[in-house]
């Protein structure tokens, strides 16, 4: 018999390197089918006991229950949307006032810039009216980019919704395939990867939105007891922002100022601007650790490399997908014999102290 020999370390590299690339490109190329696909993956592993309550408990036919699961959380949603939009009209009565508070803010800006830079009023505001005018000019191609925008949202939406029914509605099947793929050999393995995969993810998105809730109420009741007008709004957008990782923080930081800002004055507005990071960072130190962390060991390398990769391949439904699908690859990592080393660069300290902690028990 010839023993084989092992492809040298270079031609190994440059087909994983060359598969990377080529995974890239494809998952690049089907944004808008694998995008919707992913969330509706998301939405049916956290409505997967809803769905199987209407169906054991209920009776209720497979359709008819994963239906209902999905009126369920669009109503969810629905009452999110609505939350905020009350809070919007009510900042939309102050309209006349937000404009008197931006033109005082203009005109101390022009004074400003006239007193460094000897530019004169005539000037600056010949700019912005020439400026005004260009934007006027493009107005009807702005409003049919807005509502092509628009148009392309809902239906992404309704790809979301159409995917979450199907994969609900024949997730039995989808597990027999993966079963009957990888073999009867490998199926104690599988099974165990489906396992995990849908308890890590549902443990991690209802984490999030625990999380998301406790620093919107904390972030409301701050800015009630401070004073701050709108203390909801701002609260709301905190806690909303807050579960896009890294990047939230500075989106709810730059909302909150702006609306602060054009309804009071410069002390309120650096209140606020102090309290939101002051919350960020009770967050992201203890509460984020506590209620999320402990569904997902990732290290923080991993996962900013993740919301990187996430938001240049598929921009900010890339970012909220990176880390459940950096998760979903350290369980199947972990479980594969020849891409645990992955596995283990994916968790790091965690599990290098979990590993020293079963040997020292083994001793």
């Amino acid at each position: 018999m010839v023993k084989k020999v092992p492809a040298p370390f270079y031609e190994r590299l440059s087909l994983v390197l060359i598969g990377l690339l080529s995974l890239g490109y494809i998952i690049n190329a089907g944004k808008e089918i694998l995008d919707p696909m992913m969330f509706g993956f998301l939405f049916a592993i956290l409505l997967l006991p809803v769905s199987n309550f209407f169906e054991r408990r209920l009776r209720l036919p497979r359709s008819m229950a994963s239906f209902i699961s999905i009126v369920l959380l669009a109503l969810f949603i629905a009452g999110i949307v609505y939350l905020v939009g009350t809070q919007v009209a009510v900042l939309s009565e102050d309209y006349p006032k937000l404009k008197q508070q931006i033109l005082e803010t203009g005109t101390d800006i022009r004074h400003w810039i006239r007193a460094k830079f000897h530019v004169s009023s005539t000037k600056q505001i010949a700019y912005v009216n020439n400026t005004a005018n260009k934007i006027a000019a493009d107005g009807t191609s702005v409003v049919g980019t807005t509502f092509g925008a628009i148009s392309s949202l809902l239906l992404f939406y309704a790809f979301i919704i159409i995917f979450t029914f199907f994969i609900l509605f024949y997730r039995r099947l989808l597990f027999r395939f993966l079963m009957w793929v990888f073999g009867e050999k490998n199926s104690g393995v599988v099974f165990d990867i489906v396992e995990n995969v849908q308890s890590i993810i549902r443990k991690y998105i209802v984490g999030l939105l625990l999380e998301m809730l406790i620093v919107s109420v904390a972030a409301c009741a701050i800015f009630y007891f401070l004073g701050v007008k709108y203390f909801a709004l701002l609260g709301i957008i905190t806690g909303l922002f807050n579960i896009i990782p890294y990047i939230g923080i500075f989106t709810a930081l730059l909302l909150s100022s702006l609306i602060t800002f054009a309804t009071g004055d410069v002390s309120n507005t650096i209140i606020v601007a102090v309290s939101v990071l002051g919350i960020h960072i009770v967050d992201s130190n203890f509460l984020l650790p506590m209620v999320v962390g402990s569904k997902v060991r990732l290290n923080a390398l991993i996962t900013f490399l993740g919301i990187v990769v996430g938001e240049m391949l598929w921009g900010l439904s890339g970012m909220f997908l990176s880390i459940p699908t950096v998760a979903i690859l350290k369980i199947v990592f972990d479980r594969v014999e020849s891409l645990k080393p992955w596995g283990f660069l994916f968790g790091g300290e965690y599990e290098y102290k979990k590993s020293a902690e079963k040997a020292m028990k083994t001793e």
